[in-house]
C-alpha cells in the first residue's frame, strides 16, 4: 500500500517561509505525477503545485514566484518552499501522487489516487 507521509508544518509569520516534505512509501517506482494542495476552513480544496516525473511544473497563479515545488526521486520526496508567506497562505497542506499516467497528463485538476494526512500551515502575526 503506498503511503505519504508529510512534515514541515507550523507557524510563521508573514513574509517568512516554511519548507514541506511529503515522503512517498510503497512503490519501487517513483510517482508519474504528485501534487500540493490546501484547503482553508469553509472553502473548497485548491491545487497550489504539480510537477511529473520528468521535472515539469506546474503552479496556481496565486503562489506563482513565492513557491517552488521539488522533487527528489532517490528519496522518493516530494517539496514545496514556501517563502513570501501571506496569511491568506493560511490552510491545512495536503500532498497527493498517483502512478497511472492517464494519457500523460500532470495538472492540479487530475483525479489522484493517494493523499497525504495534511499539515497545517499558518501565517499570521
Amino acid at each position: 500500500q503506498v503511503q505519504l507521509v508529510e512534515s514541515g508544518g507550523g507557524s510563521v509569520q508573514p513574509g517568512g517561509s516554511l519548507r514541506l516534505s511529503c515522503a512517498a512509501s510503497g512503490s519501487t517506482y517513483s510517482p508519474y505525477c504528485m501534487g500540493w494542495f490546501r484547503q482553508a476552513p469553509g472553502k473548497e480544496r485548491e491545487g497550489v503545485a504539480t510537477i511529473n516525473n520528468s521535472g515539469n511544473k506546474k503552479y496556481a497563479e496565486s503562489v506563482k514566484g513565492r513557491f517552488t515545488i521539488s522533487q527528489d526521486n532517490a528519496k522518493n520526496t516530494l517539496y514545496l518552499q514556501m517563502n513570501s508567506l501571506k496569511p491568506e497562505d493560511t490552510a491545512v497542506y495536503y500532498c497527493a501522487a498517483d502512478w497511472r499516467l492517464l494519457g500523460g497528463y500532470c495538472y492540479m485538476g487530475r483525479e489522484f489516487t493517494y493523499w497525504g494526512q495534511g499539515t497545517q500551515v499558518t501565517v499570521s502575526s
